[in-house]
């Protein structure tokens, strides 16, 4: 079969960390927009909100009061989605109706006392201390040995679901390996298996040499679209050493880690000169799992905006009965965010 013009006709490509494929057609870019417009975010925020569940010193919704933080601060949930007291159960209905419980512990980690910052507009050296928050925190959950996997991530803003502006993420720890995390378990073991070395390993060196999709490239960390990204500005963060997960990096790579995230995510702001939305979690390693040597730290990015602050990308019709679509390429969005500036459009971090 010959090959083809990548960026003009209609192409599927394969998601080496799930084994699904993505539908791209390049050709539809071009066409005019004339879907939803959405209205602008308000961005300007107070340092501090008396009404704010997060801010220091204030009564959250369950009637807990904040302790007057300094730097990030970690509590469970209110209104945790998993609990850690829930008994084993399950129904099995002719092999049909079937149910089972899971347990896990919810944590909500506050990145700042800052009301009005986001990750962008962080310092480096205060994102470190979230990044050394995660690391304790993962470290701190694995050792209830019925836990077998700790899912970090962060929504930010409110079109991605965010119910509260404040700067925070959030921990979920639980009993059973989720979804996602078995489609990227499968694809990664087998490469493993068959290649004595990780799937991402050898997929950053190809992208390294290619330089097609590369947004931020420093000692440890590259930052990257995904040769198969779904949302118009995805991208991939993966660690160049093969680490499991985040316990295993050094102080140097928890640094490089901090200025990554800011890049990155400045970038993103820069785009549309807006607090750029977006979904991200890491995704590592089981807990209490036995061997686990073919996992590669890496964090995924999903925003949801497309052509302006205003236009964002709907997940519809064929892409939640066949499978994703996208127009604009992934090379040309790594292209879009890499040609960003490093300096936040409001002119400064603070």
């Amino acid at each position: 079969m010959p090959n083809f013009e990548i960026n003009d006709v209609p192409h599927t490509r394969l998601n080496l960390l799930t084994g699904e494929r993505i539908l791209v057609s390049p050709h539809r870019s071009k066409r005019p927009w004339q879907g939803q417009v959405e209205d602008l975010p308000t961005e300007a925020r107070p340092e501090y909100d008396p009404a704010c569940y997060l801010c220091p010193g204030n009564k959250r919704a369950d009637g807990s009061e904040n302790p007057d933080y300094q730097a990030s601060f970690v509590f469970v949930n209110d209104f945790s989605a998993l609990l850690e007291d829930t008994q084993a159960g399950l129904i099995n209905e002719e092999g049909m109706l079937i149910a089972e419980t899971e347990r896990g512990i919810c944590k909500v980690i506050a990145f700042t006392p800052r009301h009005e910052l986001t990750l962008p507009e962080m310092e480096v050296d205060e994102i470190k201390k979230v990044v050394d928050v995660w690391q304790a925190e993962f470290a701190s959950l694995a050792l209830n040995d019925w836990i077998k996997y700790i899912q970090i991530f962060e929504n930010k803003g409110s079109i991605m679901g965010c119910s509260n502006p404040h700067p925070h993420g959030q921990i979920w720890a639980e009993s059973k390996l989720p979804m996602e995390i078995l489609k990227e378990e499968k694809q990664q073991r087998e490469y493993y298996l068959q290649h004595g070395k990780t799937l991402l390993s050898d997929y950053l060196a190809l992208e390294l040499k290619k330089q097609e999709r590369i947004v931020v490239d420093n000692e440890h960390f590259v930052a990257l679209v995904p040769f198969w990204a779904a949302w118009p500005f995805e991208t991939l963060l993966i660690s160049k050493r093969h680490v499991k997960d985040i316990t295993e990096f050094s102080e140097a790579e928890k640094l490089d880690l901090a200025k990554t995230l800011q890049e990155l995510t400045i970038r993103y702001d820069n785009i549309f000169s807006t607090s750029f939305p977006y979904s991200a979690g890491m995704h590592q390693a089981p807990v209490n799992a036995g061997d686990q040597e073919f996992w590669h730290w890496h964090m995924h990015f999903y925003p949801p905006l497309l052509r302006s602050a205003t236009v964002k990308k709907f997940m519809v019709g064929y892409e939640m009965l066949a499978n994703p679509q996208r127009d604009i390429t992934a090379e040309k969005a790594a292209e879009i965010i890499r040609n960003q500036a490093t300096v936040h459009y409001k002119g400064k971090n603070r």
